[in-house]
């Protein structure tokens, strides 16, 4: 049986990894004519981002395990760390991770870190390590504290965690096609999650797995990808810069300065909070409801197909769901 003392870090080992794994696919990509690009600039900033998480985990990282620690004072029972216990705490923290994910989409106060993920126009190993430097105040870390309480110790959730993020590492590519078919109706594969980094208004609010894409096809948010409709990348309104600072920043400072508008009630303010990205208190904006609606009015023909309505009017009206 594995003891705590034994389980690594295992997003730092596998910084080699991805280092190699993005020399291979740019070598595929430039040298082999592989699918996908890469953009300098746009590499560099992903990189950037990358350190940037690195350095706010090891400076706020004992906020979260603070927490889970204190949590565990109070726990059910003592699971222990058993290759069984380690497979079942991957598998019920995989589902944790996708209702944060989830969250993530469908709250502007999550979406405010997250879309700094989703803030790349390409799509390449490198967008993997384009990460938050905002997590921890997101308070998010409080969705692993019910399992803290079922008796998965706080460092066997890092570990676990640990090893979720290295596997979404690899599926951040275009050069990898559609792969064998139970492979991709069980795992989050590269063309399962292309679609959730898509902009396309069909795949919008989908696929919000980290390993096992079964939750998607389970609570119904899951979206194959369409040859006739290939994803296009970035958010729904790109923010034009390769600015590391504002990268990180930007949405947080459209956020307050919505909610900091004069002549609002208080809870039009904790709607640019906390709703949806694309709510607004005046309808001028449009969440990705709305987006949908418009697509399939302007191509009928489309109406019904994955991830998209029937047919709809197309009347300016103001969703609830998010815009990115």
């Amino acid at each position: 049986m594995p003891d705590l003392k034994d389980f690594p870090d295992v997003t730092q080992l596998a910084i080699p990894f991805f280092v190699v794994a993005i020399l291979i696919e740019l070598f595929v990509i430039r040298y082999l004519k592989g699918r996908g690009d890469y953009e300098t600039r746009d590499t560099t900033t992903s990189l950037l981002m990358g350190v940037g998480n690195v350095a706010s985990g090891l400076l706020l990282g004992f906020v979260a395990f603070g927490v889970l620690m204190w949590a565990w004072q109070y726990r059910i029972t003592d699971l222990g760390t058993s290759w069984a216990v380690i497979a079942l705490c991957f598998v019920v923290d995989d589902l944790r991770y996708y209702w944060y994910h989830r969250i993530a989409h469908r709250c502007r106060w999550v979406w405010a870190e997250h879309v700094i993920h989703h803030s790349s126009q390409h799509y390449n190993l490198s967008t993997a390590l384009r990460q938050s430097w905002t997590g921890t105040f997101t308070g998010m870390f409080i969705l692993r504290i019910p399992l803290a309480l079922l008796g998965f110790h706080p460092l066997l959730l890092l570990f676990v965690g640990g090893l979720n993020l290295v596997y979404q590492f690899w599926i951040h590519t275009e050069t990898i096609g559609r792969m064998w078919r139970p492979i991709e109706w069980i795992f989050n594969t590269p063309s399962h999650h292309r679609v959730h980094h898509a902009t396309n208004p069909r795949y919008l609010d989908s696929n919000y797995a980290g390993t096992l894409i079964i939750w998607d096809r389970m609570f119904g948010t899951f979206v194959p990808e369409q040859d006739e409709d290939m994803p296009r990348y970035g958010i729904v309104k790109n923010i034009g810069t390769f600015n590391p600072i504002r990268v990180a920043f930007h949405e947080w400072i459209d956020m307050f300065r919505d909610a900091a508008r004069p002549g609002l009630t208080f809870r039009q303010r904790l709607g640019y909070l906390f709703a949806p990205p694309g709510w607004s208190h005046d309808g001028s904006r449009k969440g990705s409801e709305a987006l949908k609606a418009d697509y399939v009015a302007r191509n009928p023909g489309a109406a019904g197909t994955p991830g998209l309505p029937g047919s709809e009017p197309l009347d300016g009206r103001q969703p609830v769901a998010p815009a990115e």
